[in-house]
């Protein structure tokens, strides 16, 4: 295998918070945009889809390992 090759890079680590919130049926959705300002921290936020209301991260606060645990309570 190449040096390249982490298995526990950011991309990997997002893909896994966003499977773990589908598992419970919530969504993950990470800020792409105002990333920065005091209401955007750059980070992952909850949602509801069903109210389409955030359960956690009001201010895109959440990291990839912050979603898999509170997903996981829920579980």
């Amino acid at each position: 295998m190449s040096g390249n090759f982490d298995v526990d890079s950011a991309g990997v680590r997002e893909a896994r918070a966003r499977r773990a919130a589908k598992r419970v049926g919530l969504l993950a959705r990470k800020s792409r945009q105002g990333v920065g300002t005091i209401d955007n921290l750059g980070g992952f936020r909850l949602i509801d889809p069903d109210g389409n209301f955030i359960v956690a991260g009001e201010r895109f606060d959440l990291d990839p390992d912050e979603i898999i645990e509170l997903c996981q309570e829920r579980e």
